[in-house]
């Protein structure tokens, strides 16, 4: 019996398999034999898209730290003023 290799995926194929199988324009089939993948493995990669899609968007942005002394200097410097304490 032959040995076949098996084929690991990155994220970015991954990625296209699972957005194929979401909108379901080609049954799961066809999606896997276009990408040379098995039919459960489209599925596998559909289904974990569908259930980690909601962290994607869940994650809140915070504001970056700024450094009001840094920031008012560039302020300053922008403006073409000099600070009191610079002569």
């Amino acid at each position: 019996m032959s040995e076949k290799n098996r084929k690991i995926l990155s994220g970015a194929p991954k990625a296209k398999i699972a957005l194929e199988a979401v909108k379901e324009h080609k049954t799961m089939n066809e999606t896997a034999q276009e990408y040379s993948v098995h039919p459960t493995q489209s599925g596998l990669c559909k289904k974990a898209l569908l259930e980690n899609a909601g962290d994607l968007f869940g994650v809140k942005r915070s504001s970056k730290a700024v450094n009001p002394k840094t920031d008012s200097e560039r302020l300053y410097v922008t403006a073409g003023y000099r600070k009191m304490n610079d002569k």
